[in-house]
């Protein structure tokens, strides 16, 4: 791997553990966007052999992480679990009014 090519990982995984310990992940996606650009400007003057392209790569693969197709942490999993009917603590799942009707 190429020197510029370590440089990037090394970025990439600091711009990783930044978005851990700083709560983005929780916040809204503008405050999220403005985060970002904020880094993105700090990333620059710590590894200024960077190009624009690859900080915008940075940008993209960061806003990607903040932003996943499956969510991320327990929040994530306790908001797939199914709702409860709250009459009967059961579990509701598609189709149950159906089958109560008939």
């Amino acid at each position: 791997m190429t020197d510029k090519g370590k440089l990037k990982d090394r970025a990439r995984d600091e711009l990783f553990s930044h978005i851990n310990r700083c709560g983005v992940l929780k916040a809204a996606e503008d405050d999220q966007e403005q985060w970002m650009e904020e880094t993105m400007e700090y990333l620059a003057e710590r590894y200024p052999d960077l190009a624009d392209s690859d900080l915008r790569e940075l940008y993209t693969l960061g806003i990607r992480f903040c932003r996943p197709a499956i969510p991320h942490g327990r929040d994530a999993a306790e908001s797939s679990e199914e709702p409860e009917d709250e009459e009967r603590g059961e579990t509701v799942s598609a189709g149950a009014d159906e089958s109560a009707a008939g």
